[in-house]
């Protein structure tokens, strides 16, 4: 009997510390109607039963915790409950939304920073945050900053002034998958009588920031738990606008405190950054996140078992790669350390070509986002367009949390705000490829053409051109009406109409192939000379090997199969 009782504590005492049993157990709300759902109040203005209530409302003696609500820019009932379900999840005495990461990031700095104030903020943060905190706040408030490596506790200390009000960091930093020592950090920034603030975007679920000492942890909403709307290119938001009419773009933010009289503040009809600089977020977007929380966790452990497996296979490959579950990161026991505990699970086998059941270092694993170094800027760029423009691996896009791989090369991208003597001392790689790890395809399959444009690239000189350059085509019926052609990225070329009009790309040229009654005629754009020629499904080539461009090079399944195919070297 006292060993099940054992059990049963110990049961509970995991649940306390998993951010999913969390949010399992935190009150649910439902539609006006019963619905499942909860429902959405659109209202900008709210009424009350008595006049007495306003003036009581606006001198803050009733509030929303009491069913007292007034304008759409302060608190709203459907916003309000997307802030309950993250403060679960992060285990925060309040959280709020904002319409933005940065408005989230903004508003906290404001309400705890005055003019003449100092910050020590971490060196290795998004681009945004840093110029925010370099630029900015010096300009515009009288806040100044000092950048500091957030691994190095000493130098931390040594930042600390009796100006400082702040020590802010992430979690993971961006891009250098630096891992803060958040009870570390906590010790040293209680002690100077500061805040310490970290952003949690990179791992949600993963690490609760707020449960090892952090004060304020802010949130990205757009990435990891959005998980379906991340910053795109122009064709893939064209097609989401086609094939996902009823989901919303999703941008925003949340601010999740220990203290749920900071979140109050943030609100203050007179000194609420929130409240009057007015980042407010759309009721129907907090709706959208509140059905997409409840299945973050799976989705965080399959993020970052696909990234683990393709870090482990890299590595094993020879490539410089950081992904915090690999023993080579500096903080890898770290990482084990502070990582959520989740639910125990036996370890899984797997062969070379199948996925793990759970990721290996802990029950959520260290994230969907890995570091690649391919030597040079100019390799990293080949790398990408070889994985998407031949293989269709992922996107050449921004940003994080889609179901999609998205890569960038951070250092001409999310972090071009900082110098390259700002990037050496964040230990940023110029020839770094960062990648956001989705979800699609099989694994076996993404790891060939990861492999592949590996290979490929690690094994060719800097300055030679690529083996292939992704080409666009569009055919005419033999009775004249023209057929759709597929809208694509500028790396892909424009779509020739047949109107005369200069080639953007150097060595470009336009041909016409004319072929017999009832098949397509293919007008072929090659951007460089290795390009080979470009034909529909009814021409083949008259020699070499014939490649399908990948359904993400296509502007829709409906002209796919007509229009667009490519061949490579």
């Amino acid at each position: 009997m006292s060993h099940s009782n054992d059990s049963l504590t110990m049961h509970h005492a995991l649940e306390e510390e998993d951010p999913a049993a969390r949010l399992a157990d935190s009150r649910r709300e439902f539609g006006e109607w019963g619905g499942v759902n909860a429902g959405i109040e659109v209202s900008t203005t709210f009424t009350v039963l008595e006049a007495d209530t306003l003036p009581q409302i606006f001198a803050g003696e009733k509030g929303p915790s009491g069913g007292c609500y007034l304008y759409g820019r302060s608190f709203n009932p459907t916003v309000r409950y997307l802030g309950r379900q993250l403060a679960a999840l992060e285990g925060a005495a309040a959280s709020y939304c904002c319409a933005s990461g940065m408005a989230a990031i903004s508003a906290t700095l404001l309400a705890l920073c005055n003019s003449g104030d100092h910050i020590v903020c971490s060196n290795a943060v998004y681009g945004g945050t840093f110029a925010l905190c370099k630029d900015f706040l010096p300009a515009k408030c009288g806040i100044r900053t000092t950048f500091v490596d957030i691994a190095d506790l000493a130098a931390v200390q040594a930042a600390i002034t009796d100006k400082t009000r702040v020590l802010y960091t992430e979690s993971l930093s961006n891009p250098t998958l630096v891992l803060a020592d958040v009870p570390r950090l906590a010790e040293l920034a209680h002690a100077a009588r500061l805040k310490l603030v970290v952003d949690n975007t990179f791992t949600p679920v993963i690490l609760s920031p707020l449960r090892l000492g952090a004060d304020v942890v802010v949130h990205s909403l757009t990435k990891f738990i959005s998980g379906a709307s991340g910053k795109l290119g122009w064709l893939s938001a064209i097609l989401l606008l086609l094939l996902l009419r009823d989901q919303l773009y999703i941008i925003a933010g949340a601010v999740c405190a220990a203290d749920g009289n900071f979140i109050n503040s943030l609100m203050d009809l007179r000194m609420g950054p929130l409240m009057l600089l007015g980042p407010t977020m759309d009721p129907k977007v907090a709706s959208e996140l509140s059905l997409r929380i409840p299945h973050l966790a799976l989705r965080m452990r399959e993020h970052s078992a696909r990234a683990q497996h393709y870090a482990e296979r890299l590595a094993a490959l020879g490539a410089r790669v950081v992904y915090p579950a690999l023993p080579t990161h500096p903080q890898h026991g770290l990482m084990k350390r502070l990582a959520n505990p989740g639910t125990p699970a036996p370890p899984a086998a797997h062969t070379g070509d199948s996925l793990p059941t759970a990721p290996k270092l802990c029950w959520y694993g260290a994230g969907g986002m890995l570091t690649l170094e391919l030597g040079s800027l100019h390799g990293a760029k080949r790398f990408m367009e070889r994985l998407q423009n031949l293989h269709g691996f992922g996107l050449l896009a921004v940003s994080l949390g889609y179901f999609d791989t998205l890569m960038s090369a951070s250092a001409a991208s999310t972090s071009s705000e900082l110098s390259e003597e700002e990037l050496a001392r964040a230990g940023a790689w110029a020839g770094a490829e960062w990648a956001h790890v989705g979800l699609t395809g099989s694994v076996a399959q993404r790891w060939r053409q990861l492999e592949e444009a590996y290979r490929h690239v690690a094994a060719v000189q800097p300055a030679a051109q690529p083996a292939y350059q992704a080409g666009h085509a569009g055919g005419e019926a033999a009775a004249g009406s023209q057929l759709k052609g597929s809208p694509t990225w500028h790396s892909f070329g424009s779509l020739d109409t047949g109107d005369s009009q200069e080639e953007g790309e150097a060595g470009a040229s336009g041909a016409e192939d004319a072929s017999p009654a009832g098949q397509h005629r293919i007008k072929v754009r090659r951007l460089t000379s290795g390009t080979e020629l470009i034909h529909s499904k009814d021409t083949q080539p008259a020699s070499g090997p014939r490649r399908q461009t990948p359904l993400s090079a296509q502007g829709s399944a409906e002209h796919s199969k007509d229009a667009i195919a490519a061949t490579a070297k």
